[in-house]
């Protein structure tokens, strides 16, 4: 039977990155038998979740050698469980880390790479967005192995309850390999849910014309449940808020039950990231903005006014003064 296999990254206190377990929900649908390649430290801590979530197999190393070096410890790692095992697939989410460790494997082993996936139907073709989100295309996949980069939230994650077997991987990892060290780990202090699991999502853009109009955002979401704080790629290269926020092709992806766009115009680029949205609601003062041609529910005004006056009514209604 052919071998389907994914890549997940976890933290030192062996949490499994949520992309990892859509991925492994993914792979039990195509026919193959699913295993799980997972380096560093925590990594004998997540073997029990990448089972629930469909690994037969688990091959992990719990080495440091994966946490300190970039990239180049785990692709030496994965390069040579491929040569041994031949797996038909690699599925990657497209995290950088994992960006970085793909596209040096595809190079050792002459893979077919494919990024940004949205989809993967078979053992040999995958689909993707072009044209900014606006149309979906099929991509057949030749040769073996092939890798493929997956967007988050492309699949919702479904435990099944299944135990895997856990085969340790030696790290037998040379000096020359050894060269790009993580200095320093940080570790942004979060209020409320994570992006991308909120039930609703707050957004801004430029129209919110000042850093310090965020604020209007933070404050509105600790009015409501399950809310959190998101940006446009503009904001984050201003300087106004954190990569964290970032929403987009090249951030994050969300797909909450409500997203509220406040100032951001509609750029193909931050479509791609919140179009899943269940409800979006667009908040902009130029009428002909793109963002209206995918709201549920659109408001022409001002963002920041428009904004003032909701949080008002939600304390209203909340009985705040």
């Amino acid at each position: 039977m052919p071998e389907v296999w994914v890549y997940a990254e976890v933290t030192h206190a062996g949490v499994v990155d949520t992309t990892a377990l859509e991925l492994l929900t993914r792979a039990r649908s195509l026919g193959a038998d699913v295993a799980a390649v997972v380096l560093g430290p925590g990594a004998s801590r997540a073997a029990g979740t990448l089972g629930d979530y469909g690994a037969s197999r688990v091959y992990l190393s719990d080495d440091d050698v994966f946490g300190d070096f970039v990239a180049q410890p785990a692709t030496k790692a994965l390069d040579q469980l491929v040569t041994e095992h031949s797996p038909e697939m690699l599925m990657f989410a497209t995290n950088y880390d994992s960006r970085d460790i793909a596209g040096r494997l595809s190079a050792k082993t002459g893979a077919t790479l494919m990024s940004n996936a949205t989809g993967v139907s078979g053992l040999d073709r995958a689909q993707t967005a072009i044209s900014g989100g606006s149309l979906m295309v099929d991509v057949v996949l030749r040769g073996s192995p092939k890798i493929v980069l997956v967007r988050p939230k492309s699949f919702a994650a479904e435990a099944m309850g299944g135990v895997a077997e856990v085969i340790n991987v030696e790290a037998r990892i040379p000096d020359e390999l050894r060269q790009a060290r993580r200095r320093e780990r940080q570790e942004q202090d979060a209020a409320g849910p994570n992006l991308e699991d909120a039930g609703i999502v707050i957004a801004g853009g430029r129209g919110l014309q000042a850093p310090d109009n965020f604020k209007l955002l933070d404050r509105l979401a600790g009015l409501l449940d399950d809310c959190a704080v998101g940006a446009t790629r503009a904001v984050v290269d201003a300087g106004w808020v954190p990569y964290a926020y970032q929403i987009g092709q090249t951030g994050k992806t969300v797909k909450p039950g409500v997203y509220i766009a406040a100032g951001i115009s509609g750029a193909t680029q931050h479509l791609v990231g919140m179009k899943g949205a269940k409800r979006i609601v667009a908040i902009n003062k130029d009428g002909d903005a793109p963002i209206f041609e995918v709201a549920d529910l659109g408001v022409v005004g001002d963002a920041v006014k428009v904004l003032e006056q909701l949080i008002e009514e939600v304390k209203r209604r909340k009985g705040q003064t």
